[in-house]
């Protein structure tokens, strides 16, 4: 197999339709995307996915669920409680894996997100 734009620059981008496309995408979805996304690597950190302990990392876990909890807060009125409810469920199910996995648990309401979500308890 060869490449025949070896050596070659690759072609600018086209910022002009970028910008298009973003525009194109409404904003619930746009949030909605982000905070799966967060979710999900907060998940791999917290060691729970497939691979589990070889990803396992509760500072970036910490990082990522405070983002979490910001956004959906700051957003929730924005984009309605159909589409808030199940990332308020997500965050919260991150934070009570994030303090069964941690050592040391963090004091109630000190856990990652909780400054914006108030302290999280049991299911």
């Amino acid at each position: 197999m060869s490449d025949a734009n070896a050596g070659q620059p690759a072609p600018a981008p086209d910022f002009e339709q970028m910008t298009r496309d973003i525009a194109d995408v409404p904003a619930v979805e746009v949030i909605t995307t982000v905070a799966v996304h967060l979710m999900s690597a907060a998940a791999v950190n917290l060691g729970l996915a497939e691979e589990g302990p070889r990803h396992k990392d509760l500072d970036e876990a910490r990082k990522l669920i405070n983002a979490l909890a910001g956004l959906v807060t700051a957003s929730a009125t924005e984009i309605s409680s159909f589409h808030a409810a199940p990332l308020r469920d997500g965050l919260k199910s991150l934070q009570l894996a994030f303090r069964e996995a941690s050592v040391v648990p963090d004091e109630p309401g000190q856990g990652p997100g909780e400054k914006f979500t108030g302290p999280v308890f049991g299911r």
